[in-house]
């Protein structure tokens, strides 16, 4: 479990095209699991896809690495015969839209919120991995871009994305698809491990509490739900314990920084230790999920 984290870990870390294309990506194997007729979530190395089959045509929910662009649409091909039309990214990050040119040339059209293209575009620096992530190439950035929600028709499957704002990122959307009862949540939810939260990029715990509240609104007690990692697939009472971590930590730390702690001293408390057996066991231990945290809230 550890190295398995630790490799995800650097993964995001370089997360630069010429430090992704030192890695070694030959060994990775995309698995497919049905989710429900039509619907299946995929993983290699990187975010967990989502896939939803149609009679027209095959929609996919992020794209991971642009190593990895063969073998995704290989196993794609084990479970239609349908073209990949449509690549739905949950949000910026490399580790979800670092396919996207390949799969534009393999003529699928890229569609995400307004702000992943902002993003894309101008580049980043991601302070938490002192990483330069430098502008995207043209033809990675998503063709079709969209404000608030946005609908898809695919062969008897209603997709809906729905813009969160100010959670993992500022340009994260959930992906519900409503005939199967299915959510993708994009990178709101890191199941069984401390999300990382990126405040450079508008994120915040605030919005992801509230982000994963509204999609416990959505969510049945039968509805399947993809995570952005981990999981793959959880339902909606482990989504509501992911719930229940997030905001108990997000209350600890205000209650904290109200009374002026610093950062050292808000460590020594150990706000996390009630959920670190369970959540602090990922890429990010607990006492940097703090520090992240910390820092985010408490930046000017």
């Amino acid at each position: 479990m550890k190295q398995s984290m630790f490799k995800f870990f650097c993964v995001i870390c370089l997360s630069l095209p010429a430090l992704v294309a030192g890695q070694d990506f030959s060994q990775v194997e995309i698995r497919t699991t049905e989710v429900s007729e039509g619907v299946y979530a995929l993983q290699g190395e990187g975010g967990n896809l989502g896939l939803i089959v149609g009679e027209n045509g095959a929609f996919l929910v992020d794209d991971q690495y642009a190593p990895l662009t063969d073998k995704i649409i290989a196993a794609v091909a084990e479970v239609t015969d349908q073209p990949i039309r449509f690549v739905f990214n949950t949000h910026w990050h490399g580790d979800h839209t670092g396919g996207n040119e390949n799969m534009d040339e393999a003529g699928a059209l890229i569609v995400a919120h307004d702000n992943v293209r902002k993003r894309m575009s101008a580049g980043q620096f991601m302070e938490f991995f002192d990483s330069e992530v430098p502008p995207a190439a043209p033809g990675a950035l998503p063709v079709v871009t969209f404000n608030d929600r946005v609908s898809f028709h695919i062969g008897g499957h209603t997709v809906h994305a729905i813009h969160i704002p100010s959670a993992h990122t500022d340009g994260d959307a959930i992906v519900h698809i409503e005939e199967a009862d299915v959510i993708h949540t994009g990178d709101i939810v890191f199941y069984g491990l401390y999300p990382f939260i990126d405040y450079g990029s508008g994120g915040s715990l605030a919005g992801m509490v509230a982000a994963t509240d509204r999609m416990l609104e959505m969510a049945g007690e039968d509805t399947a739900i993809i995570t952005g990692h981990g999981g793959p697939v959880v339902d909606r009472s482990q989504l509501q314990q992911y719930r229940d971590m997030l905001a108990a930590v997000h209350k600890r730390l205000i209650s904290l920084i109200v009374q002026g702690k610093t950062l050292e001293e808000v460590q020594a408390e150990s706000i996390t230790a009630d959920f670190d057996a369970d959540w602090g066991q990922g890429f990010i231990g607990p006492e940097r999920w703090v520090e992240l945290n910390y820092t985010g809230m408490t930046a000017d």
